[in-house]
């Protein structure tokens, strides 16, 4: 135990104290910021006010229609396409208006609108022919339509929950979906990424014969060991690191941007194409703060600190036992990693299903099974426990992964001892398998 702790400590020494771990480490968050504020920027500077000329004799439009930072509309009684020419972006044609004789409304520019342009169009033409229509129907003033309407949407549906204790708590599906995705995403990632990790550490030493030295002092199974333990906690300190850069740069950022490029980033987005008005999407926002209470977050954080550790030390010892097989050529190590691969990817697409259908048949086994419970069951257990996994499938997944993590290290470790020292031959998938399953 003390030469695989001296194992893990060189190799987490050598690696953070790498001037690529040093850079990479501070300048991805850099990166990332400075495309957030390039992007804002841009956002910015392109938001250009476009003019539209609107041509509606009837006059429905003129409430509807209201003009922007961005956008502006100009009501004319002879508005042909011929102002196009006269530096309006486009013209807006009701039915009866100008060349427009048909019964749908129709906008003429020079190049293509943006869809949030359009979809605001839109919206505003379906507000003003519901208006007219209830208004005809039964001669509602315009004010008293509106005051309708706002009370009408205000009416919410509130789904809630009856568990087996008829204890009635509310629902929190949305919440439950985008906490379940980031979640199982970032697992997925974190697999991928450190277990190349691992691969490409155990293929540099075997290269340079510095494993041959190290083999002589300690054992296979401790070097290997070691080398997983030591590269995870490499990826980890990366990891929160990264976080804890995201969240002070962000913070600075937000406090350098003036409050007049804020407030027009806000109207910008507001512009996007929404399902309702910009309350409903605030409304929305609100709502999901709230939600996010309801979220039993010391159960997803301890379970995503489980599977995150078991499900990188179930991978790791694979990738390694791949890394060790390898030799000069690294595309051989293409053609001996898919069948490690081929696995975190179908979890992927499981989970796609899995995070809509939760308490599937498919969702349930593939969150026991070793391979894809990592990401499954962390797409699952946002959705209540144990009302959606019950405590045997959680703790049978626990389980099973921990079993699955020292089956996957004994066998690596045997195919570890015999791939490390073997140099000039090419290995095939099936003569690895004859070492995992060789008699010592």
């Amino acid at each position: 135990m003390n030469k695989t702790w001296l194992i893990i400590k060189r190799e987490y020494l050598t690696r953070v104290r790498n001037k690529t771990f040093i850079i990479s480490t501070f300048l991805t968050p850099l990166l990332l910021v400075g495309l957030i504020a390039a992007v804002t920027f841009i956002t910015v500077k392109s938001n250009s006010k476009q003019k539209i000329a609107v041509a509606d004799k009837e006059g429905l439009l003129k409430e509807s229609l209201q003009s922007s930072e961005s956008l502006s509309f100009e009501f004319l009684d002879n508005a042909d396409t011929s102002l196009l020419q006269k530096g309006y972006d486009g013209v807006l044609l009701a039915p009866g208006n100008g060349t427009n004789t048909g019964t749908d409304y129709k906008i003429y520019s020079g190049k293509n609108l943006s869809i949030s342009v359009e979809s605001k169009l839109e919206r505003s033409i379906d507000d003003a022919v519901e208006n007219k229509m209830i208004s005809d129907l039964g001669q509602i003033s315009k004010s008293t339509l509106d005051s309708l309407k706002q009370v009408a949407r205000q009416t919410r549906l509130e789904p809630m929950i009856l568990n087996a204790d008829a204890e009635v708590k509310a629902s929190n599906s949305g919440v439950a979906f985008g906490v379940g995705y980031g979640a199982a995403f970032l697992i997925y990632i974190t697999l991928f990424l450190y277990g190349a990790m691992v691969m490409r550490g155990v293929m540099e030493e075997k290269t340079n014969r510095i494993a041959e030295v190290v083999i002589s002092s300690v054992k296979p199974r401790q070097l290997m060991m070691g080398k997983i333990i030591g590269i995870g906690a490499v990826g980890v300190t990366q990891f929160l690191m990264w976080i804890l850069l995201i969240l002070i740069l962000s913070n600075v950022l937000g406090a350098l941007l003036p409050a007049e490029t804020l407030r027009q980033v806000g109207e910008a987005n507001q512009q996007m194409p929404q399902a309702g008005g910009g309350s409903a999407a605030l409304d929305a926002i609100a709502k999901t703060q709230n939600m996010l209470g309801t979220v039993n977050w010391p159960l997803i954080i301890g379970c995503f600190l489980f599977y995150f550790v078991f499900g990188y030390l179930f991978y790791a010892a694979l990738f390694a036992a791949v890394g060790s097989a390898v030799n000069e050529d690294p595309q051989d190590a293409q053609s001996l990693m898919f069948p490690i691969t081929l696995p975190i990817i179908l979890a992927i697409i499981i989970m796609m299903n899995a995070i809509n259908q939760p308490e599937s048949t498919l969702a349930t086994w593939s969150s026991i099974i070793p391979f894809f419970s990592p990401i499954v069951m962390m797409a699952r257990l946002p959705f209540g426990v144990p009302g959606t996994v019950p405590y045997w499938q959680l703790a049978l997944s626990m389980v099973s992964l921990v079993l699955g993590f020292l089956a996957t290290t004994w066998l690596s470790a045997k195919i570890y001892r015999t791939g490390i020292l073997l140099y000039g031959k090419k290995v095939t998938l099936k003569e690895m398998w004859k070492w995992a399953f060789r008699k010592s």
